[in-house]
């Protein structure tokens, strides 16, 4: 079956507003029509040419079947995170309206201010393409940690379920913010909304 752009939990006209404080309008269609939807469509594509890619030719440096493979993980990645950034997105970041995460965030963290200062210090740290997430360590005993990654897939913990995923990638935040990326983050941090992510921690 071919990967499908997954539906937001607000349609196009009602993001310019309710995205307002973290990107432009703009950035609401770009982003999710163009960026998300290009990793879908290079994934499905990708997906395609394996099917007859010469695997008797793989190598480390250069072959068809090999880059596919490579690029395959990439656009996954993309896809996976953005379907977890939208949804996260379009809350008033109350997180005392996720009652059991908070708790598994204060246990783990010792205080949701906590949390939140080495969540921004995770997602500020990435390079300039990449993502702050806040995984559940499912190999770990289900211990959340805020992980680091470098474009998609560089970095990721295996076995981590991400439940929050911050795009720190420029094009997420430049058309409206410009270089300020410590305000977008902020604002996306308050823009957070904690009753679907509950529902991902706990599903």
């Amino acid at each position: 079956m071919a990967y499908e752009l997954k539906k937001r939990p607000y349609s196009d006209d009602e993001a310019k507003k309710i995205l307002a404080p973290v990107m432009s309008p703009e950035s609401t269609d770009w982003h999710y029509n163009k960026h998300h939807k290009g990793y879908v469509d290079k994934l499905n594509e990708i997906e395609e040419k394996l099917k007859t890619a010469d695997k008797s030719k793989a190598n480390a440096n250069y072959a068809e079947f090999s880059e596919l493979k490579r690029q395959e993980s990439f656009n996954h990645a993309g896809m996976v995170l953005h379907d977890i950034y939208w949804d996260n997105l379009g809350g008033d970041g109350d997180i005392s309206k996720a009652s059991d995460l908070k708790a598994a965030i204060e246990k783990e963290f010792g205080s949701f201010e906590a949390w939140k200062e080495d969540f921004y210090a995770t997602s500020f740290g990435a390079k300039n393409s990449g993502w702050g997430l806040l995984v559940v360590d499912t190999l770990a005993g289900n211990k959340l940690r805020n992980v680091q990654v470098d474009f998609h897939n560089f970095g990721a913990f295996w076995g981590a379920k991400p439940i929050v995923a911050c795009d720190v990638f420029e094009h997420a935040y430049y058309h409206k913010d410009g270089p300020n990326r410590a305000g977008y983050i902020k604002n996306f941090m308050d823009n957070l909304h904690w009753e679907r992510i509950e529902k991902l921690f706990k599903g």
